[in-house]
């Protein structure tokens, strides 16, 4: 299985530190997890959802993430957690933490609040100790399309 993750190639790409300094919708600050998504456009829409963009940012990279086939990985379905989307992310970090703390699996799959469950995100435990057997290619750059920022 492939997953994607883009972020500023300034920063190391596949690492917990952003999460694990400023938190996110499944975890709390201090929690080492790294936030992937299924499919590249998913990725893109992630990005996109959290900035303010008014032009294509210079320095994205995208990893591909390999999962081993055989990786155990917990899914949220929408209708199992409610407020997963709340703005307040109370219910979706209280079952994220809950997951980290008990150490089910390496991977929880947890719907995208941006595309209202019908793509999924995945939180990857840093943490956990199958995280050693995911791995991650090379950053490549990412070729925004102009479109997307109005011009």
């Amino acid at each position: 299985m492939f997953a994607y993750r883009i972020a500023d190639g300034r920063h190391p790409i596949f690492d917990p530190t952003g999460a694990m300094l400023h938190g996110g919708r499944w975890n709390s600050v201090g929690r080492r997890v790294i936030y992937a998504s299924e499919t590249y456009a998913g990725s893109l829409l992630e990005i996109l959802v959290h900035s303010n963009l008014s032009r294509p940012p210079k320095n994205h990279r995208c990893v591909r993430i390999h999962i081993p086939d055989e990786m155990a990985i917990e899914s949220v379905t929408v209708n199992q957690i409610s407020g997963w989307d709340s703005d307040d992310m109370t219910a979706s970090r209280a079952f994220g933490d809950q997951w980290l703390a008990s150490s089910r699996t390496p991977i929880l799959r947890v719907p995208s609040a941006v595309t209202r469950g019908r793509e999924n995100n995945l939180v990857l435990n840093a943490s956990h100790p199958q995280f050693t057997l995911i791995e991650a290619e090379s950053p490549e750059p990412v070729h925004w399309d102009e479109r997307l920022f109005g011009h």
